[in-house]
């Protein structure tokens, strides 16, 4: 071989490696901008407090109520039902506007007694599928029923989603396209699935559309189907996620905005516990 085609395939050479350095720093670059990126405009807060659930339930009521119609409109402003006395609330915080502008909550049941039905074991009973799971054989500690996903109208105002108490769109799966990513969904989901660990939920149950399910399958949320559609507010399908095996296989994209949420909910609960034992906090 000649010396000067030695020097051009090692060229070559170099610039494929050069190729790969850039393709491997651009996506490093994007799964750090996520996490950190959520910080600057977001926060997720364990309410934990009386006046933190109070968010949550104003929240609720000003979309399940004033903007939906689902709920009879209350004097107080607050919606809440005979669950909320058994459930984990958690909220989502706009650094920016400095206000809380979504929640979430898991029902957790308050005893083993299979008896003792989550609001989805009472409305999917006939439909269910229990050859896929069966939540009267699972430890009732062990499983838990996500609901009242809200946010409000100002931050879910694009064409389609003034119906609906949470956005998410096929536009928004692109990270590359920062003002439309999901942050405000996918933070209330990713929050779920920490709390849920935390608290040794191993499955979380939830009704949901199929759009919405198809969307956050595709940001790595793997919502399950286990039934047939029940007309609940529109139809909607009985669905399951397995906490440890979506934590195990969130896609590497996507961890630094999970750890980013965690973190804030562990520093939610330290602060509570603090607060409890009277500790002053650093």
């Amino acid at each position: 071989m000649s010396k000067s085609k030695k020097q051009a395939k090692i060229s070559l050479v170099l610039v494929v490696y050069q190729n790969i350095f850039n393709v491997t720093a651009m996506f490093a670059q994007k799964t750090t901008h996520l996490g950190t990126a959520f910080k600057q405009y977001f926060k997720i807060v364990p309410a934990l407090t009386k006046e933190l659930k109070h968010e949550a339930h104003y929240i609720r009521h000003s979309v399940y109520c004033e903007d939906l119609g689902y709920e009879p409109t209350q004097p107080d402003k607050f919606e809440l039902d005979e669950y909320d006395a058994y459930a984990l609330h958690l909220l989502i915080h706009s650094i920016k506007q400095n206000t809380f502008i979504g929640c979430v909550r898991i029902i957790t049941p308050p005893t083993d007694d299979p008896n003792w039905l989550l609001p989805f074991e009472k409305a999917c009973g006939n439909t269910l599928n229990r050859s896929i799971i069966d939540p009267e054989k699972l430890p009732r500690k062990q499983i838990a029923e996500v609901s009242r996903l809200a946010v409000l109208s100002s931050f879910r105002r694009r064409k389609g989603e003034a119906n609906s108490p949470i956005n998410l769109s096929e536009n928004d799966l692109d990270p590359a396209l920062t003002p439309r990513f999901p942050y405000i969904p996918l933070g209330l989901y990713y929050g779920t699935v920490e709390l849920a660990h935390l608290y040794n939920i191993k499955v979380l149950f939830l009704l949901t559309e199929e759009r919405l399910a198809t969307h956050f399958n595709k940001l790595g949320i793997q919502i399950k189907f286990i039934g047939s559609p029940v007309n609940h507010r529109g139809l909607r399908f009985p669905s399951m996620v397995d906490v440890n095996k979506t934590i195990d296989n969130i896609r590497p994209l996507f961890r630094p905005l999970y750890r980013a949420i965690a973190e804030d909910i562990q520093a939610g609960l330290e602060e509570k516990s603090q607060q409890d034992a009277g500790t002053p906090q650093s």
